[in-house]
């Protein structure tokens, strides 16, 4: 006969390691998972790659020193040379700036700025 009092005990322990095992496959096999949109581009016309693309390589240490070609400045005595340097070159002309990774990222940025505000569009950070 059957007895509604028991309190029958449910065994979830082979729940849990089916569980465990498909989490273990998911993890597994979601990092090789890549999605991919397959798209038509354009085709382009023929170009001839540059080579005497005009540059200007500004090099700043950990000590705010300044070297621009062979001559070096103090970041802050850099702006008034620049200026005036500036007028040699065009506004469309890269420029690269290596700066030391001990130097503290603001003076960085105030480097940057001196160059964004004389027009100079195309700035590069050089990182290695």
């Amino acid at each position: 006969m059957f007895n509604w009092d028991d309190n029958p005990d449910l065994n979830i322990t082979p729940l849990v390691d089916v569980m465990l095992v498909l989490m273990a496959i998911l993890m597994v096999t979601a990092p090789t998972i890549n999605f991919e949109e397959k798209i038509t581009l354009p085709q382009g016309s023929n170009s001839k790659k540059l080579d005497n693309i005009k540059t200007l390589t500004i090099r700043i240490d950990k000590n705010q020193i300044v070297y621009f070609g062979k001559e070096k400045y103090p970041l802050n005595k850099f702006a008034d040379f620049f200026v005036l340097k500036s007028n040699n070159f065009s506004q469309n002309d890269t420029v690269f700036i290596h700066a030391d990774e001990n130097l503290p990222y603001k003076y960085v940025m105030e480097l940057l700025k001196i160059i964004k505000e004389l027009k100079f569009t195309k700035v590069s950070l050089i990182t290695e």
